[in-house]
């Protein structure tokens, strides 16, 4: 579980293919010196496991599936990430839910320099609309970010000079490929209000049922 309030940014030491995924060695002394074999790791978004750790780096393996639904498989040496430990049961949790199971790539469609902001417009696949809402959280590259305006199939964030300063956004062009990872919430509540019932679950979950018991929806 991680909060997407980045740690460091690593850079990609090396890259070797493996079959159909990559292990990839990444450069970060401050989060290196913190992990070790089998902890977990979110890179640009992407949860991973740690296979291998030095005092400067750490490798992870990503496989087919990762690399199907995520850009980690289009990093090459000296490519910057944005890396952020799990987060501890007693910390504080500054940004929101984050996973750090990707759920789909967007692209920056625009970046529009203002006076104390960048405001930046990823589009993504229609289907995932239905996760966002104006004002709600999401992670882009791992990071948690709060949706500015929100439409069919893309929306805005603004980000503020301290993110772009301690994160990979600062690179942000349009074109450029990110990771996308929707707020959870928003998943169970329609898995529940969709009546979808697996069989541990009694009774359909409605709508009505939901508005009945004093949520507003």
């Amino acid at each position: 579980m991680f909060t997407g309030i980045i740690g460091e940014i690593g850079s990609v030491a090396g890259v070797m293919r493996e079959g159909g995924g990559i292990r990839l060695t990444v450069e970060a002394p401050a989060s290196a010196s913190e992990l070790r074999v089998n902890d977990s790791v979110s890179v640009n978004g992407a949860c991973q496991t740690v296979i291998a750790t030095s005092a400067r780096t750490f490798t992870v393996q990503a496989v087919e599936e990762t690399l199907s639904k995520t850009t980690l498989g289009e990093l090459s040496p000296a490519s910057e990430v944005n890396l952020e430990l799990p987060v501890r049961l007693n910390d504080r949790l500054g940004g929101h839910l984050v996973l750090g199971h990707v759920d789909c790539v967007g692209t920056v469609a625009a970046v529009e320099v203002k006076e104390s902001s960048h405001m930046v417009r990823i589009t993504f696949p229609a289907p995932f609309a239905k996760y966002l809402i104006p004002v709600g959280s999401i992670a882009v590259d791992g990071i948690s970010l709060t949706v500015a305006s929100a439409g069919p199939n893309e929306f805005t964030v603004a980000v503020i000079p301290h993110t772009l300063s301690k994160t990979t956004l600062s690179q942000a062009r349009k074109g450029l490929r990110v990771n996308l990872e929707f707020d959870v919430i928003g998943k169970y509540v329609e898995r529940l209000v969709s009546g979808e019932k697996s069989s541990a679950t009694p009774e359909t979950l409605t709508a009505d049922k939901l508005r009945a018991w004093g949520y507003n929806i």
